[in-house]
């Protein structure tokens, strides 16, 4: 190509060139600053950079300026003032936005649809954004924001110029998120919309096996490149070991040392420009000696196998044993007894943000960018990589905005990486994994073997339970004791018995590692229960929603890990609230209930912090819970003008930072709008104190702050009391699956106990987003793996699109006796994702009496057997 060719096109109406031929994507955003198209995959698969090309919907990042030239492009930025305004409205009345990643994308993709046709109806709008991913919404609300933004452009609707800024923004009210503008509109800034003078990138090079010693590294090429800065490997890490909560996950794989997964890094690579970083990557050698890889929890336990860390013995990771009662004795002794073994595989949490960080140098340590699940968390990781364990607030990490995490980024991934290059160069370093080296990289879901054994009297009231939970962690612990923990105590459904004997086991592998996932372990063990009392009911000669409703806990009453019940406790009433479409579609439907606890619990020191300050006028919160998109934040405000009283307009949300917010935990176990809501609560009202002792004049309490810290202890797991407190509270649920002839899921009831609604418009997205999520697990999605090696991208995981959603009921039940804390909520987030997959399994076993114990379900209208 002549050095003078240049490509001309024009971008939101201005002309403009380059010469550089490279993707779209990277011109609009690094070159014209237009960050509301969002590198979501790179791949043409997520939608996250949907723009208009000559009027029609194009993908940036499939996209070349060669290929541009002469063409009209339209980005969200370049929208009218009006249609930006309709679209802001129509997002926030109808809830559309969780993180918002893939927003700008939606809004795009509704446009070029009404360029095409100004009237489409819902499956006209279920098609325009077909190609566009949302991991968070379910698609009902982005669906029904755009057929109200069409209204309002055609005259049938209009803007409540009130709503976006209203004072009916407590406990109960339909808010309006404080975070709905930014991310409509795509300037709100995720890590990746960083941007600085002289910044450098950065990226791993990452094992071409899953198992193999690394003879030799040569990076001499790399480092030879003009624009080359440096190259990191594992001899520059002061301790190269991280871990949420085992420090068994190498920063980097030393030479002479084995790999573990194909998500290892060998070395790090920083460069003054991307280009220049993929050209060096490239330019890296290194010499490997492949091993066999660990494949399977079989191959895990066999004799003889590799053991693949020196502190696990038989790679043996974590165990669990929950006993209560005399489970053999209780077996022997029913009526009925089923039993199976049920198999789940590994699940891509297919967050729509890939991971990214930004890393400077910072008074005597160094402040991160991040996005993440816990700042403090990604604090100790980092400080303890770099030695500071003793001097942990040397690492400073502040939270922007976060692109969906579903437990996949409670580990740090990018974060540590980046502080580290940060502090060898004395720079600004950026580092973004790409689609597949997440994929390759962060922890899935626990794959499950599972054998469960339940039993009953001849009424149908169980008497027992036996199990073995077998997970594969992969190749680091993660996670894996909490939620095979978890997996373990729910294993026993949400019903009342006395008598368990839970085994669990989570082994080591050389495939990718396992950690949270919305639901922490519930969703494989709830599957299986679920499935077994279909089988019970059957036996018994009841319906599966009698049997259910005959062992369904309420208050008062004990659970099986001998909680009693406590008085908000609906499970009943859940049950109540589907029976009747239940009854009506009995032969094509499938029912299953689910707990899910609200806080960590088992003994562990489960605290909510809250920092109020006043500052220029308003009362700013500070707190370090993250909010990845389940809208904890305006959970918060709510809460907090609930409390105060002061006007919507004088309450401020800090971004959550390790400097300056309190800890108030991970976003993770269902437990911020509980454990940190009442936190807010109790912060509020101290400060209404002081605001009524000063005459309700905010400027006079300029400067003053207001700290509450929230902590209601609970009883360690196998506690040596009757009744132990495991938890501070439990979430409920029922859910109806229902199928049409062809076998097609075409209606799903999901009844929800998460105490008090915060915001009926957020627990409606929660719910339609968590179903859709169930249903994916299990029907369509699946992580294929070859010797330990994932055989899927982005676009083949089997994530359901809009064309693809049957309808979501989301209801809610609230009791008149609530929890005593925020205002008696409990939460929603992981319990959303639980009971579907049993349902789905219910729905077919009554539509075509086959038995399925494998997810995804085989032989299904999504998944047909394979001859």
């Amino acid at each position: 190509m002549a050095e003078d060719t240049c490509f001309r096109f024009t971008v939101n109406g201005q002309e403009t060139e380059t010469s550089d031929n490279k993707k779209l994507i990277r011109f609009l955003r690094d070159d014209l600053g237009l960050t509301s198209v969002k590198d979501g995959c790179s791949e043409g698969a997520c939608g996250t950079c949907t723009i208009l090309m000559d009027g029609k919907m194009t993908r940036a990042c499939i996209m070349t300026t060669e290929r541009a030239a002469g063409h009209e492009f339209l980005t969200v930025e370049g929208l009218s003032q009006k249609e930006k305004e309709v679209y802001v409205y129509a997002f926030g009345k109808c809830g559309a936005v969780q993180c918002g990643f893939c927003t700008p994308g939606m809004v795009m993709s509704a446009k070029a649809l009404f360029l095409q046709n100004p009237d489409p109806d819902e499956e006209a709008i279920k098609k325009g954004i077909r190609t566009n991913i949302c991991r968070c919404t379910g698609y009902r609300k982005i669906i029904e924001a755009i057929a109200l933004a069409r209204d309002i452009f055609n005259g049938k609707a209009a803007i409540d110029e009130e709503f976006e800024g209203s004072d009916n923004f407590g406990v109960g009210a339909a808010a309006f998120r404080h975070d709905v503008r930014e991310k409509v509109l795509g300037y709100g800034i995720y890590p990746d919309d960083y941007y600085e003078d002289g910044m450098l990138h950065a990226s791993a090079v990452r094992t071409s096996y899953p198992r193999a010693r690394v003879v030799k590294i040569d990076a001499s090429k790399a480092l030879a490149l003009p624009g080359v800065v440096t190259v990191l490997t594992a001899a520059d890490v002061p301790v190269n070991k991280v871990g949420h909560i085992q420090q068994d996950w190498d920063v980097m794989i030393a030479e002479g040392d084995i790999t573990r997964s194909m998500g290892d890094a060998i070395c790090l690579v920083v460069a003054e420009s991307l280009q220049v970083l993929e050209e060096a990557k490239a330019l890296v050698e290194i010499e490997y000696e492949v091993l066999e890889p660990v494949r399977s929890i079989a191959e895990a336990k066999a004799q003889g196998a590799p053991q693949l860390h020196a502190h696990a013995a038989g790679n043996l990771n974590q165990t669990r044993h929950v006993t209560r009662g005399d489970a053999a004795s209780a077996l022997k002794n029913s009526a009925f007894v089923v039993s199976d073994h049920f198999t789940t595989p590994f699940t891509e949490h297919a967050f729509l943000e890939p991971e990214c960080a930004i890393a400077f140098p910072y008074k005597d340590g160094v402040k991160i960018l991040s996005t993440d699940q816990g700042v403090y968390d990604t604090r100790k990781e980092t400080a303890h990589m770099l030695g500071w364990d003793e001097t942990p607030e040397r690492v400073v990490v502040e939270n922007l905005l976060i692109g969906g995490g579903f437990g996949g980024k409670e580990d740090v991934s990018v974060q540590h990486l980046a502080a580290l290059a940060a502090l060898k160069t004395g720079r600004t370093v950026k580092i973004k994994m790409a689609r597949q080296e997440s994929i390759n990289f962060h922890p899935k879901r626990h794959a499950m073997e599972g054998t469960f054994t339940l039993g009953c009297d001849e009424n149908g009231i169980f008497t027992g339970l036996d199990c073995e939970i077998n997970f594969d962690t992969g190749a680091y612990a993660s996670l894996s004791g909490p939620v095979l923990e978890r997996a373990c105590t729910h294993s026993v459904g949400p019903y009342c018995y006395q008598n368990t004997d839970i085994r669990g086991y989570s082994y080591y592998t050389n495939n990718p590692p396992a950690g949270a996932f919305r639901g922490f372990g519930v969703c494989q063990s709830e599957f299986a229960l679920e499935s077994l009392v279909n089988l019970l009911a059957e036996k018994v000669g009841i319906t599966p929603w009698e049997i259910r409703f005959r062992n369904a806990i309420e208050p008062g009453k004990v659970l099986p890990n001998g909680q009693i019940a406590d008085a908000s406790t609906a499970l009943k009433e859940t049950l109540l609230a589907v029976k009747d479409v239940y009854d009506e579609n009995m032969s094509h439907a499938g029912i299953a209930c689910a707990l899910k606890n609200a806080g960590v619990g088992v003994g562990l020191p489960d605290k909510g912090r809250a920092k109020l300050k006043v500052e220029d006028g308003k009362l700013v919160l500070y707190t370090a819970a993250s909010d990845i998109g389940q809208g904890s934040g305006n959970v918060f405000l709510q809460i907090l003008q609930q409390a105060t009283g002061l006007k919507r307009d004088e309450l401020v949300l800090a971004p959550g930072s390790s400097e300056d917010s309190p800890d108030s935990g991970t976003t993770s176990g269902s437990r911020q709008t509980l454990i940190t809501g009442e936190a807010v609560r109790m912060a509020g009202a101290e400060f209404l104190k002081a605001y009524h002792a000063c005459g309700k004049n905010l400027s006079t309490l300029s400067g003053k702050e207001f700290f509450a810290e929230f902590f209601d202890p609970t009883d360690k797991l196998g506690a040596d009391v009757p009744n132990p407190k495991s938890h501070v509270a439990y979430g409920y649920a029922t859910h109806v699956v229902i199928l049409d002839d062809a076998g097609r899921v075409t209606k799903v009831y999901a009844a929800h106990d998460s105490g008090k609604v915060v915001n009926p418009i957020s627990i409606q997205g929660q719910i339609e987003g968590g179903v859709l999520m169930g249903l994916g697990y299990a029907l369509t999605e699946d992580f294929p793996l070859e010797d330990c090696v994932p055989k899927a991208k982005f676009g083949t995981l089997g994530l359901l699109r809009a064309t693809d959603i049957p309808d979501i009921h989301a209801i809610y039940v609230e009791k008149e006796t609530p929890i005593p804390f925020a205002y008696g909520a409990k939460g929603i987030g992981e319990i959303a994702s639980i009971p579907t997959a049993g349902a789905v399994q219910g729905a077919y076993y009554a539509f075509d009496g086959v038995f399925r114990t494998k997810l995804p379900l085989q032989n299904t209208f999504y998944k047909k057997e394979k001859v």
